[in-house]
């Protein structure tokens, strides 16, 4: 089996990428030019790379990108766009944008973009702010709500629509974060999937950005000047379990730039034998109880991009 190699350390956050930390000040928008180019690069490769690890897109298949508005949902976008021109499968693109008439919310801000550069697009207009409300009592945190409810509304419209399947903007960080939650608080070895099917079959889940730390999304949101819509519309902090969370990967980060990168692959890499969930091995007679599907193993580059493969 041939070692597959997946080069996730983001580029440093003040260095031109390939640098090695000098800056040309006579040339900024040459600086800016190469920058921008060299990560758009890193980022269709990593994306297209973690859609052929996991099939996540066949022929024919008709993809709905959610579209909220933040930065990781206009980075995946523009970045399915750009494989869709270059891949040897067909497959056809929806933006899809679920406004749950949210006090402020600027109604217009996504189909103006989405007509600006040409791609179809839905608008899936829905009251479900009043309704969480009525159900979480007020001071309370709605994220786990909101997200379950948001989910829902796009089933629906995939179906309407003929979506085969779903893209969401979740990368790498949201990924460990969860991972990193339902350890802490739930006592689960859980994460996001990078293909998820829902309960009744019907409905199929990929996140296309699962190799992309949310660093260069960040970079690249801010080279584009995406128009971004505020995550605080709704006036309530973000839940403050994931947000000690996103602190301590934050300071994790600053002290080991290879530690987040870790843990994400340790989720690639399971040995059930060494774990304690009986329903995965029979500790009597020492065999899996799951079939085991070969794991990614990462081969650290040395400069030059090299092939990839399973």
């Amino acid at each position: 089996m041939t070692d597959t190699m997946i080069p996730i350390r983001p580029l440093n956050q003040e260095e031109e990428p390939g640098s090695k930390g000098t800056v040309a000040q006579a040339a900024p928008k040459v600086k800016k030019s190469v920058e921008a180019k060299k990560l758009e690069k890193r980022i269709v490769r990593l994306t297209g790379q973690a859609i052929c690890d996991f099939g996540m897109i066949a022929e024919g298949d008709k993809v709905g990108v959610a579209m909220s508005g933040g930065k990781d949902s206009y980075v995946l976008l523009e970045t399915l766009l750009k494989l869709q021109k270059r891949a040897p499968i067909h497959f056809d693109i929806m933006a899809i944008n679920v406004d749950m008439n949210m006090p402020g919310f600027p109604h217009e801000l996504l189909p103006e973009y989405f007509r600006k550069i040409g791609v179809a697009y839905h608008i899936e207009r829905q009251d479900t702010y009043k309704t969480i409300l009525k159900l979480i009592p007020t001071g309370q945190h709605i994220c786990s709500l909101c997200s379950r409810l948001r989910r829902g509304i796009l089933y629906s419209a995939a179906d309407r629509l003929g979506i085969t399947k779903i893209a969401l903007g979740h990368q790498m960080d949201d990924i460990v974060s969860t991972l990193l939650l339902n350890m802490f608080y739930s006592g689960r070895l859980k994460g996001m999937p990078p293909v998820l099917r829902s309960d009744d079959g019907r409905h199929i889940v990929i996140r296309p950005l699962a190799y992309v730390r949310e660093s260069e999304t960040a970079r690249w949101a801010r080279l584009q000047g995406y128009p971004l819509i505020p995550k605080n519309l709704c006036g309530l902090a973000e839940n403050k379990k994931r947000h000690e969370i996103k602190e301590m990967m934050k300071r994790w980060n600053r002290e080991d730039g290879d530690r987040l990168y870790n843990i994400f692959m340790s989720m690639t890499r399971v040995t059930p034998s060494h774990l304690m969930d009986r329903t995965l091995w029979d500790f009597s007679n020492f065999k899996a109880l799951a079939p085991d599907t070969p794991p990614l193993k990462p081969r650290r580059s040395r400069g030059g991009e090299k092939s990839q493969s399973r």
